[in-house]
């Protein structure tokens, strides 16, 4: 249930996928433009109003200072020529300065200039009305000429709020623009930064079943077949993920059905070996009476050769049993010189029967591993020496601790490991070129068995470069802290 539900959380192809990520990652950064489009185009509007504004303003103060001009000589020609009909004139253009009053009123004024425009609306009209209501004979001529004046004088206050207006309009959208232009930057490097981050999760949600089909690969090559694979993501790679997971099964079943097979057979080979083995030995006892010297050659090879098909079934067995138990240890503290003491004293006699000598080299350390195991991987290293050092050479035992590790190296004199054979010279019945100094080939699982039980402890097992076989063992330690002795 969760793995469909983790499914539908995806689109049903890889290129689906692909494309959903480049939506989601474009998405602020688009949203970042329309952004920026929607307030550059509020910036034009403002500065549009701005423009009509101050164009606005200045239309109607021009046109109000033309009308006072107006209005003083009429004004001043009503005292002159009485019921000449001047009044009717005053009275229009009383009402057109009004009129072109209230527009500029209408205009966005500060308190200073409203106040500018209501003084000079408000002298013009006590102009009007002592004119229109005042007889002609009350009426003073020098009264008359200083409300007129000082309308005129006002006029060219009227006139300086067309440039206030249109400073402040300039100054409105300069200010504008700042603000839009630090908004528009803020904006900008948000929608950037979301963008980053949304890429860099799609990254990881795109780059995830891929990198799960690449371990999935990854695993059935090194021969791991127990865990299943699955691929969480599109629909493709997820049945591309079923198919890997089936074939790891397949593998499995296979590798089982390898092991089975080997077990059997080896059973089933030494039940003849061993009568055949019987009959050799009563042959070369002369239990059935005496041989001839060609026979006695005969059983020579035939009991030679029986003890090599018996070695190298047991080594076989060996194997098996290797492969069941690296998968369950049992550690305990164990003293890794006097190990290695025991199992070099145990190939001493072989060694000198060929003219070897054995060099022993350790640290006084313990270590947290399974006792038969690391017994197995010691005498597997020290028989491969044994095997491919000439008569009159040395074989090297070395083990020190290096950091929490411990190492141990096996040295001989002997032809050593080719360079393209390194890795290869730790899998399954692999035999180099190298040939052994005896007359007794090996089966080529000696060193399969090492790197098993390295691997199972969590350590490694490898091939080093250099005169000579060089096989180095690096076992994690979880033990005390050793005391270098020369043994």
């Amino acid at each position: 249930m969760r793995l469909s539900v983790a499914r539908l959380r995806f689109p049903r192809s890889f290129l689906g996928l692909l494309a959903l990520g480049f939506v989601l990652v474009a998405l602020p950064l688009a949203a970042a433009l329309f952004y920026s489009a929607w307030n550059t185009e509020r910036l034009v509007e403002l500065g549009t109003d701005a423009v009509f504004n101050a164009a606005q303003a200045a239309r109607a103060s021009r046109s109000l200072v033309t009308r006072i001009g107006t209005i003083s000589r009429v004004a001043q020609q009503v005292l002159v020529l009485p019921g000449s009909g001047l009044m009717d004139d005053y009275t229009k253009l009383h009402r057109d300065f009004a009129r072109v009053a209230g527009e500029l009123a209408r205009l966005p004024l500060d308190a200073r200039q409203q106040a500018a425009l209501d003084r000079t609306v408000g002298q013009e009209r006590a102009l009007y009305r002592l004119l229109r209501d005042t007889p002609r004979a009350r009426l003073s001529p020098a009264d008359i000429r200083a409300r007129v004046d000082s309308l005129t004088e006002n006029a060219y206050q009227v006139l300086a709020i067309s440039y206030l207006v249109a400073d402040r309009e300039v100054e409105r959208l300069r200010q504008s623009a700042q603000d839009l232009q630090r908004r528009l930057i803020m904006v900008v490097m948000f929608s950037m930064a979301l963008a980053l981050a949304v890429a860099l999760a799609l990254t990881r949600v795109i780059t995830r079943p891929i990198a799960q089909l690449e371990g999935g690969i990854r695993q059935l090559g090194d021969g791991e077949f127990a865990r299943p694979i699955s691929v969480l993501g599109p629909q493709d790679l997820h049945h591309l993920g079923e198919r890997l997971d089936w074939l790891r099964r397949r593998l499995a079943e296979l590798e089982a059905q390898k092991n089975r097979f080997l077990r059997h057979l080896s059973h089933e080979l030494k039940t003849p070996l061993t009568a055949l083995r019987e009959g050799t030995e009563l042959l070369n006892d002369r239990v059935a009476g005496p041989l001839a010297p060609s026979q006695q050659q005969v059983v020579a090879i035939m009991r030679e050769n029986g003890l090599k098909l018996q070695k190298m079934i047991e080594e076989l067995l060996d194997y098996q049993r290797a492969l069941h138990a690296a998968a369950s240890l049992e550690p305990e503290p164990i003293e890794l010189d006097a190990l290695l003491r025991e199992v070099a004293d145990a190939h001493r006699l072989t060694a000198r029967a060929k003219g070897q000598r054995i060099v022993l080299e350790a640290a006084a350390l313990s270590i947290d591993a399974d006792g038969a195991k690391l017994r197995s991987i010691l005498d597997n290293l020290l028989s491969n020496a044994v095997k491919f050092t000439p008569p009159n050479g040395t074989i090297s035992v070395l083990a020190g601790a290096e950091g929490g590790e411990v190492v141990i190296d096996v040295l001989d004199t002997g032809p050593g490991v080719p360079a393209e054979e390194r890795e290869s010279i730790f899998d399954s019945f692999f035999r180099g070129r190298a040939k052994a100094s005896g007359s007794v080939e090996g089966s080529g699982l000696g060193l399969a068995i090492v790197r098993e039980f390295a691997e199972a402890h969590g350590g490694r097992a490898s091939a080093v470069a250099g005169g000579g076989g060089h096989f180095r063992v690096t076992l994690p330690r979880r033990g005390g802290q050793p005391t270098t002795e020369a043994l």
